[in-house]
């Protein structure tokens, strides 16, 4: 994401282009942070904040390809690897809570997920452990 923020336009440097930094190294520093707990819903709710951070990027590469600072190639190409790491993030839940509970329980991917299958995803609290 830094090289997407070096082809931003001047005027974007303290802008967007902070921004872009900002939640990229939020998403890896809350994957590590929450790596780092012991708790298990500690390390859920890192990992939730983490595809927070993603969502933010996403949704700056759509400003990036609004204001036609990328070219379509390039945009096409980040969402495609913000589903990848969506998935990875989706998938080391799904693995903590396999660790945890076995796989009674589940962690939806996406809302669509949810929307599709006809249930509810499973939403961890304090009161549910």
């Amino acid at each position: 994401m830094y090289a997407v923020t070096r082809k931003l336009p001047d005027f974007e440097k303290y802008e967007l282009a902070s921004q872009i930094r900002r939640a990229s190294v939020s998403l890896t520093n809350n994957i590590a942070e929450g790596h780092g707990r012991y708790h298990y819903l500690e390390q859920l709710k890192f990992l939730f904040q983490a595809r927070g951070s993603l969502q933010e990027l996403i949704d700056d590469v759509n400003v990036c390809e609004d204001q036609q600072y990328l070219h379509k190639s390039e945009v096409v190409d980040l969402k495609n690897q913000a589903k990848e790491v969506q998935r990875l993030i989706s998938g080391y839940a799904r693995y903590l809570r396999n660790r945890k509970f076995g796989s009674s329980l589940r962690v939806s991917e996406t809302a669509e997920e949810e929307e599709f299958l006809g249930e509810p995803a499973f939403h961890f609290n304090h009161s549910t452990i």
